[in-house]
């Protein structure tokens, strides 16, 4: 049996780490739902999400001007995943993604079904919906509109910090490159990528100042994780 932190520790599970204010991650766990309505695993396959914090590993806030500057190359790779420019005021957009990712693990006591899809809806309520979702009372009116969390025992969990130890845990796990970037979806056998399918350069400086070009894009790349994944887990069961 594996002691990698990073891997999921049966094979019907799949590890996404991953920030929520990444837009790259917001495409990657469109496709990567997409993917497993596509191949019928609905059911068979979970999605086990860890928290890549990049406000840690950078030391700064997610700066507006870098996100801003990735949503119509990235957004136009999956048009149907929801993308808006924010439209509120400066001061109601989100300085950290912290109090959300504790809520993704927090809803995992509930069942990864829970985690799966307050994870999916916070992204869609700041990438469409320009919601501030550092707040609690907006991470909670989003549980509450998914009909899959317990929104009563997500506030306890929240109000007694029990998730930020597996968010700070994931954040170790993480470190020293050994996970490479926000997306990065990794397998029960170790099979794993960064940022499946799509290779990105920076042109005319770096995030904040320029702007990303994507050089290669293969939305099949989740298909493949996919299939591996359910390979694995019918390996299991012979």
């Amino acid at each position: 049996m594996s002691t990698d932190p990073r891997l999921p520790a049966t094979p019907d599970t799949v590890v996404v780490f991953s920030d929520l204010n990444c837009s790259f991650a917001h495409l990657g766990v469109f496709r990567l739902h997409a993917a497993r309505r596509r191949l019928g695993l609905v059911g068979r396959l979970r999605f086990d999400h860890r928290a890549f914090p990049l406000e840690l590993f950078n030391h700064s806030v997610n700066e507006r001007p870098g996100v801003d500057s990735e949503i119509a190359v990235v957004g136009a790779l999956e048009p149907e995943a929801g993308w808006r420019l924010w439209q509120g005021p400066d001061w109601t957009y989100p300085v950290t993604t912290l109090p959300a990712l504790e809520a993704v693990q927090a809803a995992k006591a509930q069942g990864l079904p829970a985690s799966e899809a307050l994870d999916l809806a916070l992204r869609v309520a700041f990438w469409a919906e320009g919601r501030t979702i550092s707040m609690r009372h907006v991470i909670l009116e989003v549980a509450r509109e998914t009909g899959a969390v317990d929104v009563s025992a997500l506030a306890e969990a929240l109000d007694d910090g029990r998730a930020r130890r597996a968010v700070m845990d994931q954040f170790a796990a993480a470190g020293s490159g050994r996970v490479n970037c926000s997306p990065h979806v990794f397998l029960h056998d170790g099979t794993n990528e960064a940022n499946p399918g799509v290779t990105a350069r920076w042109v005319n400086g770096d995030f904040g100042v320029g702007f990303p070009v994507i050089d290669t894009d293969d939305p099949a790349a989740y298909d493949r994780l996919l299939t591996r994944a359910a390979d694995l887990l019918d390996a299991s069961a012979a």
